[in-house]
């Protein structure tokens, strides 16, 4: 009977789905207004406006588009092997990509936060999840390179991340799978309301270089985790997280996560959570393994290190530490406006949307207005909390932004909409399709306290008729929206990269100021750099051969090496002499079984290769480079094992040809 009942309002949603989405305009005509062109233009030679920073999805990268324009400017290789730079593959940047379970080339990268100060943008850094292999990245702003990577133990899933606190002081993480922790962990999955158990890291960022650490965990109820947003103002301090399967089930969560009229918020004060370890209430787990990775951007070499404890804390057995807010219905969403007072939570099944005051919540909580306890933890009355609830604001709602003028924008799934609606009347002002099935979006500053508004732009799932056919992989979307005016206004459909699940879009002027165009030679520390060509040498190791070589328009040194045998290891230690903007080397070599590499100027790359046959292999640059470009070439010489001939290097050396063969 529940199941049957479950189907019924599943038919019913879809069906109020197509007669909602019929009173909405119709047709190109309604979307396609005159000067939609204009506004998104951006004339050769001229900057976007705003840098927009996306998720990569399933891909493991993170991608940067300009704005209004939708131009792709790069794609920034995070948790995913990239041929076209060698990411993961040359010797300085495959520790970037170990973990407790080894190698891992590849993860499902969702969500992006960039750093802030004082609740808004500051253009530092931006951090990124690993949902499959539970990760946090962070990216140097100034080089756009992933500089750290932090694995996160007692983590069976990484999507509930990274959020940010306001002053950066914390990147929070929920795991989305409850597993079983501590020593037994081969138990029943079919006991999973008495033996798994969530988890939230606190992962603090060093002020000065950005360094990140797991400072504690909290342990949790077996829930999911799903978006979250710290406070800010008045909330700072506390964290809301939205939380799903709260009937704990383990089979077929479309039906059975999905039997309650509502589910959570949970409100974590973690300025409480200091102040129990400062007394000594947490607890060392040691039992652990976790890799901790970075790159040295003096060497540009990345290490790894392993560690094995953290700091717990059971929000259950401390006071004060947290609650439960019911909200209907599987949230998804969960986001603070930009005053901190007010927190918006998007049921994913819910056709209302739920505003909680953060005042009402500190008054409940002090005048212990509860429902009970969930799992021994405090269950907040849900009118106490609320501030109000935007009435028939759409089907599916998910996430939702704001502007900067008390205004606020939720993504709805079902109905395939934004909805503007205003935060303190909770009056809805406007509404626009989208095509289609809008996951997330995002207002330029829209989860900080200084929103710039100006544009909100749409991530959609399901693109479907938009662009050229591409067989049965379609094109991912996006879509820009004007929010200038009262209405707004469709002004560009552009294709991304992967799923684009989530992006933040930041001024460019706080970013474009400080990139790093070069690497000043001098200050090259790689072990094996050369910085000349009088430094250029060949060097045997036992059955390694160290190259160091250089590169510079338009010829590699050296470019013709023997003496190399069948069994040795070549290390191709290439440095990039170029102190000119935008002159990048490439190298490569046939027979390689790992890619190119990419070398920025005055930077060294390390390739590694192992030949298997005997020849003669030619090396060559794969980045245009010059107008002699094809001529960057050379060759190596591979002889057998037992060979005798001498290990020699040149460069510009011509010799008579050998008479007979």
């Amino acid at each position: 009977m529940k199941l049957n009942k479950i189907i019924s309002t599943a038919t019913a949603l879809g069906v109020a789905a197509v007669l909602f989405s019929s009173c909405k305009p119709q047709g190109p005509q309604a979307v396609t207004t005159s000067g939609a062109a204009e506004k998104v233009y951006v004339a050769p030679g001229k900057y976007d406006e705003f840098y927009n920073i996306v998720s990569g999805g399933f891909n493991g990268q993170m991608s940067i588009y300009g704005l209004p324009s939708g131009r792709l400017f790069r794609i920034i290789p995070v948790f995913s092997v990239f041929p076209e730079n060698g990411y993961g593959f040359s010797e300085e940047s495959k520790a970037m990509l170990n973990t407790s379970h080894g190698f891992i080339p590849w993860d499902d990268l969702h969500h992006i936060a960039l750093s802030q100060t004082n609740g808004e943008h500051d253009g530092r850094w931006a951090f990124c999840n690993a949902n499959n292999t539970p990760r946090v990245g962070r990216i140097d702003m100034k080089t756009f390179r992933t500089v750290e990577i932090l694995e996160l133990p007692n983590s069976a899933g990484n999507h509930s991340s990274p959020f940010i606190t306001e002053n950066s002081e914390y990147v929070v993480a929920g795991t989305r799978f409850s597993v079983p922790l501590g020593e037994n962990k081969d138990v029943p999955i079919s006991s999973y309301k008495k033996n798994f158990t969530g988890t939230i890291s606190l992962i603090s960022v060093d002020p000065k270089d950005g360094n990140m650490k797991i400072a504690f965990q909290l342990l949790t109820p077996g829930i999911d985790f799903d978006l979250a947003r710290a406070g800010k103002g008045p909330s700072h301090g506390w964290f809301f997280f939205s939380c799903y399967n709260t009937e704990q089930a383990h089979t077929l969560l479309e039906v059975n996560a999905s039997q309650r009229d509502k589910d959570f918020i949970l409100a974590v004060n973690w300025k409480k959570a200091e102040e129990y370890i400062k007394q000594g209430k947490g607890k060392k787990v040691s039992n652990l393994k976790y890799a901790h990775n970075s790159l040295d951007e003096k060497t540009g070499v990345a290490t790894s290190e392993m560690l094995n404890e953290v700091l717990q804390l059971d929000i259950a057995e401390l006071k004060d530490l947290a609650y439960f807010i019911p909200c209907p219905k599987s949230p998804h969403g969960c986001d603070t406006d930009p005053s901190g007072e007010y927190i918006v939570a998007s049921g994913k099944l819910a056709a209302t949307l739920p505003v909680f005051s953060f005042a009402k919540i500190q008054k409940a909580i002090a005048d212990k207005t509860f429902d009970g306890d969930y799992s021994g933890i405090p269950i907040i009355k849900y009118e106490a909390a609320l501030h109000g609830e935007v009435q028939k604001p759409g089907l599916g709602p998910l996430h939702t932004e704001f502007d900067g003028n008390g205004n606020a924008y939720t993504s709805f799934f079902v109905s395939s909409e934004i909805v503007k609606w205003e935060v303190k009347s909770l009056k809805v002002l406007d509404r626009v399709p989208t095509y289609y099935s809008i996951g997330h979006l995002s207002v330029p500053g829209g989860p900080t306290k200084k929103p710039y508004g100006k544009y909100v732009i749409a991530y959609n799932k399901i693109t479907k008729d938009r662009y050229l056919p591409t067989g049965p992989e379609l094109a991912q979307s996006a879509q820009l929206y004007s929010i200038d005016g009262d209405k707004m206004q469709l002004l560009l459909d552009f294709p991304t990269v992967g799923e684009p699940h989530y992006g933040e879009a930041i001024p460019a002027s706080m970013i474009m100021p400080n990139t790093q165009k070069i690497y000043k030679i001098e200050e090259n520390q790689h072990a094996y750099a050369a910085k000349g060509e009088k430094y250029t040498k060949v060097e045997r190791k036992g059955n390694q051969v160290h190259v160091y070589m250089t590169a510079i328009r338009s010829h590699l040194t050296p470019d013709n090496i023997e003496g190399v045998k069948l069994g040795d290891e070549v290390y191709f230690h290439v440095t990039n002499l170029e102190q000119d903007w935008d002159v990048p080397h490439g190298f490569a070599i046939k027979a390689a079984n790992t890619a190119e590499l990419l070398i920025m100027p005055g930077e060294t790359q390390t390739l590694k290769w192992k030949p298997q046959e005997v020849g003669v292999f030619p090396f060559y640059c794969t980045d245009f480079c010059s107008a002699l470009h094809q001529e960057m070439q050379g060759y190596i010489r591979v002889s057998g094992a037992s060979s005798n001939v001498p290990l020699t290097f040149s460069t510009g050396k011509v010799e008579a040809e050998p008479s007979g063969k």
